[in-house]
């Protein structure tokens, strides 16, 4: 029997609402959530702080800070494991702040700390923006991808789908409105 994983995801964020209403009354939705997305949660944060006991540290905290919060989880608004990797992302960031400010227990620490939490953010941005990207509809996203992120000339594209250039810059121009505000609404703010 094949499972689709976004009825996992909706499952798993069913469980951390449930659990934060009835910690003691569902911890077996909770665990299930657990079992789902921590080792996924547990390698990220390995990679980021170079500690496996660091990250397991980060990936139990990462869970009682989405247990706290589980009534401001939104569905609508991105998958669990996006909102799981938001909450990591802060926790690991913070720990290797407070890493950063300790002197080093071990004599072989990582040189550049900024570096390993510049890749952190790159990836979680990365995910954030796939995720976002599969809300914008298919037509646009298909010259989304292939103009911005492959950098497939306009004309080049547009001969590929047989439709005219004006088509393809008319799918991007909405496709981009599109994409701004599924970011908007996941909790991206525009810096301009």
């Amino acid at each position: 029997m094949r499972v689709d994983p976004h009825r996992r995801t909706r499952r798993g964020a069913l469980a951390l609402r449930s659990a934060a209403r009835h910690p003691l009354e569902d911890e077996v939705a909770l665990r299930a959530a657990w079992t789902e997305h921590a080792p996924e949660l547990t390698r990220f944060a390995a990679r980021m702080l170079t500690d496996r006991g660091a990250a397991e540290e980060a990936v139990q905290e990462t869970f009682l800070r989405a247990w706290q919060a589980a009534d401001r989880y939104d569905p609508e608004l991105g998958s669990l494991r996006t909102w799981l990797f938001g909450i990591c992302r802060r926790v690991v960031i913070d720990s290797a702040r407070a890493r950063a400010a300790r002197p080093p227990l071990a004599r072989f620490e990582p040189v550049d700390r900024a570096a390993t939490v510049d890749r952190f953010e790159q990836a979680l941005l990365g995910w954030q923006l796939e995720e976002a990207l599969r809300s914008v509809p298919a037509r646009q996203r298909e010259v989304l991808v292939e103009v911005a992120v492959r950098g497939r000339p306009v004309t080049e594209v547009a001969r590929q789908l047989g439709v005219p250039p004006g088509t393809v810059h008319s799918r991007i121009f909405y496709g981009l409105r599109a994409l701004r505000v599924v970011l908007e609404e996941m909790g991206w703010v525009d810096d301009r």
